[in-house]
């Protein structure tokens, strides 16, 4: 039987309205309300966990509700929600909105035959109607398509699969140009925030089209990656204000969002390729979180499964936000599956 995850934390953040975005300590900010950001996220965990729990079931249930509460007709998504409920924001394209596509997608293949599944599939169906011109937000949505498109079990129609294929044709659109010099093959002038998630998207789109060349490429891109955030032996990822050419770490403060980036993408590399030198970075992730970081400090906890907000120059950052709580049950996650690898 599967571990299952620690979602005590998780739990506590929650309310039907959805999942509280900042926490003092371990204490949520309910004056700060709810984001969609995050409940996207949390569907993804919860949608791809595979002990299939009550808990998992229960909190799965309540972010899909908020990602379709959140969407217009035309595909566009709110993203901030008040602790009463309302809607505080224009609906957009985002990176919110992006992460809600992938979610969605996700929660579609995992959940084929499902009420849910069936509910998350409707909402992708409507989401994929809208656009991003934004990189990040076009490349969390290709990875919903691709979930839907590459389910296990075929959960889609003609015409769900037709928008899936326009998604990963226009991301590759808004995620093609200059991989820049061999010194800087970046595709951006600077590594800034959630930089593996650009290519992971890249690989997912090059093997959707069976392109080796262009997966090569994406595969590379990662690898140079991964190779910018290892430093004697463990992850020194890059910090909130980015690097640029040039720069050197280590740098703070380093966000638990950037090495769950690296997981999912390393984790991507691996189902692609089957090279398990991969799964050797999933496993860094994991234990960057665990302690094996540049003030080799844990920064998480183990019990509640809270992860704590940043590596500060300092120590880290005690406040738990749901960010950083789902950046280390992803990794978590992804690490006990890399254990006997299933499924996308």
């Amino acid at each position: 039987m599967p571990e299952p995850l620690p979602y005590l934390h998780l739990t506590r953040m929650t309310t039907r309205l959805g999942l509280y975005e900042h926490a003092l300590g371990s204490a949520p900010r309910t004056e700060h309300g709810y984001c969609v950001d995050d409940a996207a996220r949390a569907l993804v965990v919860t949608s791809r966990d595979p002990t299939g729990g009550d808990a998992a079931a229960a909190l799965g249930g309540i972010y899909l509700n908020v990602l379709l509460g959140a969407l217009t007709p035309d595909g566009r998504m709110h993203n901030r929600r008040t602790g009463n409920g309302t809607w505080s924001d224009s609906p957009g394209t985002g990176d919110h909105w992006g992460r809600a596509v992938w979610a969605l997608g996700v929660a579609a293949a995992r959940g084929h035959g499902s009420t849910a599944g069936r509910r998350a599939l409707a909402g992708a169906r409507v989401a994929m109607r809208a656009r991003s011109r934004w990189p990040r937000s076009m490349a969390y949505a290709a990875l919903g398509a691709a979930a839907l498109l590459h389910a296990e079990r075929p959960c889609v129609d003609g015409d769900v699969r037709d928008a899936a294929e326009l998604v990963l044709r226009d991301a590759r659109s808004v995620l093609a140009g200059s991989f820049g010099t061999t010194a800087w093959p970046w595709p951006e002038q600077r590594l800034t925030y959630a930089n593996a998630v650009i290519p992971e998207a890249m690989l997912v789109v090059a093997a959707n089209a069976a392109d080796a060349a262009s997966a090569g490429a994406a595969l590379d891109l990662l690898a140079w990656l991964v190779r910018q955030q290892l430093v004697d032996g463990h992850l020194s990822v890059i910090p909130s204000r980015g690097r640029s050419p040039g720069g050197v770490g280590p740098g703070y403060a380093q966000q638990p969002i950037e090495v769950a980036a690296l997981a999912e993408a390393g984790w991507r590399a691996f189902l692609v390729t089957r090279d398990p030198g991969w799964i050797q970075v999933v496993q860094e992730c994991r234990g960057w979180f665990e302690g094996r970081n540049d003030l080799m400090q844990p920064m998480r906890d183990e019990q509640t499964g809270a992860g704590f907000d940043g590596l500060e120059r300092h120590g880290p950052s005690l406040n738990q936000g749901a960010e950083s709580t789902l950046a280390w049950l992803s990794t978590l996650q992804l690490s006990l599956l890399a254990r006997t690898p299933v499924g996308r």
